[in-house]
């Protein structure tokens, strides 16, 4: 596996998960109305607080999305997001690609600290977040509004001492 650029051949299986109502069934944004110019011009677009790439398979085949938004150079912080495929999960992409950006974020960057939220009831995201070495800092009560309902919102980050010390682990 490896991470790359994103790149508009990408945009089609980016409109795959993001029709899957399984898989964006904890995700405040509504992508069921996202179409394939939609894609491409988050493919294309370009932030110099954001970072995306594409998590893809040693054919290059696009599996999933990894992202650092918000990047706060003054501060040494940036929001980790996510999104996958289901044909990727369970794979190990995830993880991949994951620590992948984490060894971008804080060794070439030069990050303190990455966060990230999730919605408390995606049990698995949040397990998910908890073996990549993320920390459990705690929970806005009835922060969002998806679906017509107010959900909590639990709130996690991996500080770059925290990186460091699991990296001289393995």
């Amino acid at each position: 596996m490896k991470i790359r650029d994103l790149k508009r051949i990408d945009a089609p299986l980016m409109l795959e998960w993001m029709h899957d109502e399984e898989l964006v069934r904890f995700f405040p944004t509504n992508f069921r109305d996202k179409n394939l110019s939609d894609c491409e011009a988050f493919i294309q677009a370009e932030d110099a607080c954001t970072r995306n790439w594409a998590i893809c398979s040693d054919e290059d085949e696009y599996l999933g999305t990894v992202s650092l938004k918000h990047i706060d150079g003054e501060n040494a912080n940036a929001e980790y997001a996510i999104a996958m495929r289901r044909c990727a999960l369970g794979t190990g992409a995830s993880h991949y690609g994951t620590q992948a950006v984490l060894k971008i974020a804080f060794e070439e960057l030069e990050l303190n600290r990455v966060y990230l939220n999730v919605l408390e009831e995606n049990v698995r995201a949040n397990k998910f977040y908890e073996k990549a070495g993320f920390r459990y800092e705690g929970t806005f009560r009835e922060h969002l509004l998806v679906n017509g309902k107010y959900r909590n919102l639990k709130w996690y980050a991996l500080t770059k001492a925290d990186y460091l010390a699991r990296k001289a682990k393995q």
